[in-house]
């Protein structure tokens, strides 16, 4: 839609797959000044945000503003995911998105411990996916996601509360034996 609207000489490819080390520098200053902002916001509002996304009838009777910080959520967001965007691709940015996340959801119940987990491992699966990319002479978005979504697997299959081998642990240990008692 864009594309139509506002012609210019990008590649779909370029669009879905992006060129992560292709990203010009008034690309990087803007997810510079929209990643400030977010980390400035988030720490000003954290509590608030906290309620509101776990309780919003609790924050609402304590007076806090929820349709002003659903909207103010859903902005930083939406400026987080349209930087990453344009600089990224939207396989990676859709990728760094849910990946991380749903890999620390795997590893803790803390949510504080989930956005800290989180964040190192989307920056960390990016410097090896990059890292390997150059090795590998593949594309770097390809690599990031790929490495990310092993880690997810990992995690899925091993993590000790939530993991598929836990899980298997559990229903043995909850199964009635057979035969006499």
């Amino acid at each position: 839609l864009l594309i139509s609207i506002f012609p210019a000489r990008v590649d779909l490819k370029t669009i879905i797959f992006g060129n992560i080390l292709g990203i010009s520098d008034p690309d990087i200053f803007q997810v510079i000044i929209i990643s400030a902002v977010t980390l400035l916001v988030l720490g000003l509002k954290w509590k608030d945000l906290m309620l509101f996304c776990f309780d919003p009838n609790q924050a609402r009777t304590l007076g806090l503003p929820v349709r002003l910080l659903h909207l103010l959520l859903l902005t930083l967001l939406s400026a987080t995911a349209v930087a990453a965007l344009q600089a990224v691709g939207a396989v990676l940015v859709v990728a760094m998105l849910v990946t991380p996340g749903a890999t620390a959801y795997l590893l803790t119940d803390r949510f504080g411990t989930m956005l800290w987990l989180s964040s190192i491992m989307g920056a960390v699966t990016s410097l090896a996916g990059a890292y390997a990319s150059y090795f590998f002479d593949g594309a770097t978005g390809g690599c990031i996601v790929t490495l990310q979504t092993i880690v997810f697997l990992a995690a899925f299959i091993f993590a000790p509360k939530h993991g598929l081998l836990a899980a298997k642990r559990r229903a043995r240990e909850t199964t009635p034996l057979d035969g006499p008692a």
